[in-house]
């Protein structure tokens, strides 16, 4: 399922870790395991964020991914369902189909 994994990072553990070098390099990992659609770096009410677009094959991935960002960075860590264009073109397709009748009756 293509899932938004979106990341915000504490701003002192943050500083440490860019200090040190495990921010980048953390990152850079977790990038080559998921192997993203697509992924941006923003700042995100005054923190570092992250979006990364990716297919999560199997929910017991979750902790493998975020536990080492919970360690390392105190970060926020949220996994949330996306869709793209075609995506949500099937969903209203597969909605008009099934609902069409109900309404017809309103």
């Amino acid at each position: 399922m293509r899932t938004l994994l979106k990341i915000t990072v504490d701003v002192n553990a943050g500083n440490k870790a860019i200090i040190d070098g495990t921010l980048g390099s953390t990152i850079q990992n977790l990038i080559q395991t998921l192997k993203p659609e697509a992924d941006y770096y923003l700042s995100e009410n005054g923190t570092r964020a992250a979006y990364i677009f990716f297919d999560m094959k199997d929910v017991s991935d979750i902790p493998v991914i975020a536990e080492p960002l919970f360690i390392r960075f105190n970060a926020k860590v949220e996994f949330i369902p996306a869709m793209n264009g075609n995506d949500l073109k099937k969903g209203l397709d597969r909605f008009s189909k099934a609902e069409k009748s109900e309404f017809a009756h309103n």
